[in-house]
């Protein structure tokens, strides 16, 4: 007798009703009883032909409707964890080829280089020979990636290659690659220059280092030329950013004044025209500061040092944007506040029903959830979730 899958599990098996995990079972797929899969509606031919062993995707078989069940079905398990329920709105999900940013892993091996994502739960390079999730200018730099770091690297030398495209070209970042030389310079100067990029930066362990930038590399949010230091943190699509500066806008409405917390380069501050920031890294701080003058930004460690509840009194709203560990100490505080408004956008529903929780228990409702699918094809899931009390 056949069983069906019936959801994704949050590593992306599929699920059957009896428990059973089943590796790239898609809802309305049948499990036969020699263990085979006979698939339904929703199940697709991938498009990439490194898939399933390249670990950048991990959900390629899944049409758009299942995708977006699965986002929808991570965001009620992690809250239903907390005994939690609210509105689920319909997910947002990025065009293939959207991303923007990308962190690849290079080795040199033999006479060549390998370089992409690493394989599934592995360390191995899968060498990318097409990507259907990435900018097309990133893949573009692929190829030549590999023949500047064949005349860089030593055999079964490692690097990580980061690159952001900004709007005056890519930002390339580059670890564990030596800058030392008059032949490495030119080599890096000259790769710059011939692929027209941004910025080129080396990190050899002491923090990047710029040794190729033309014009100071910027990113514009909501209209804003924003400084973009090395490294810096960027929403990984357009349309994703977009999407999720939709639900804090809607959150925060028309209450004034706004505080952004874990504020980054500003992507909701300068879009909610916050009073204040809060941000933990210098640079970055720094550079939110210079575009946004009318916005009172701080350097400031909200683990070590959140915000009190005397503080958070001058503020009718507050926007939180923690990293994957959440917000829990900041939360603690916005709990015991009178801030009546708060949009919370979260890379991890796990911990962003964790503090939803805390809120709840301190006055708020979560009127809503919106998921965001900027990785697609991933199970990493991203959200926006709007509290009032």
């Amino acid at each position: 007798m056949s069983e069906l899958v019936v959801r994704i599990a949050a590593r992306g098996d599929g699920v059957t009703a009896s428990g059973r995990h089943v590796p790239f079972g898609i809802p309305g797929d049948a499990v036969l009883e020699d263990g085979a899969l006979a698939f339904g509606k929703h199940h697709q031919h991938p498009p990439c032909r490194h898939f399933p062993e390249c670990g950048g995707c991990q959900l390629q078989h899944a049409d758009d409707a299942a995708y977006r069940d699965y986002l929808v079905s991570r965001v009620e398990t992690a809250l239903a964890q907390h005994a939690l329920e609210t509105e689920i709105r319909t997910p947002h999900l990025s065009p293939p080829r959207s991303r923007r940013r990308a962190t690849l892993k290079a080795l040199k091996l033999g006479n060549g280089v390998a370089i992409g994502f690493h394989g599934e739960k592995s360390h191995r390079i899968v060498d990318m020979r097409e990507c259907h999730i990435l900018r097309p200018e990133l893949f573009a730099l692929v190829q030549p990636l590999r023949a500047l770091l064949g005349t860089l690297l030593k055999p079964k030398r490692g690097a990580e290659v980061q690159m952001t495209l900004l709007h005056q070209g890519i930002d390339v970042l580059l670890r564990h690659v030596s800058a030392e030389g008059l032949a490495a310079i030119e080599a890096l100067t000259g790769f710059a220059m011939a692929q027209g990029l941004a910025r080129l930066a080396v990190d050899t362990g002491d923090g990047p280092e710029p040794v190729y930038e033309p014009l100071p590399a910027s990113i514009r949010l909501s209209g804003a030329d924003v400084a973009f230091p090395p490294g810096a943190f960027l929403q990984a699509t357009e349309d994703g950013e977009a999407a999720l500066v939709d639900c804090v806008r809607e959150c925060v409405g028309e209450e004034r004044p706004v505080a952004d917390l874990f504020a980054g380069l500003g992507t909701f501050a300068l879009a909610t025209r916050a009073a204040y920031a809060a941000e933990a890294s210098r640079d970055t701080a720094a550079a939110l500061k210079r575009a946004s003058p009318a916005t009172l930004v701080e350097h400031r460690d909200l683990y070590r040092r959140p915000l009190d509840t005397t503080e958070l009194g001058r503020f009718q709203a507050v926007i939180l944007d923690p990293p994957r560990a959440g917000a829990e100490q900041q939360v603690a505080q916005l709990a015991g506040s009178a801030v009546g408004r708060v949009a919370y956008v979260s890379c991890n529903p796990a911990t962003f029903a964790r503090d939803a929780r805390l809120l709840i228990d301190g006055g708020y409702a979560l009127d809503w959830v919106r998921p965001v699918g900027q990785f697609r094809w991933s199970t990493h899931v991203e959200l926006a979730g709007s509290f009032s009390r």
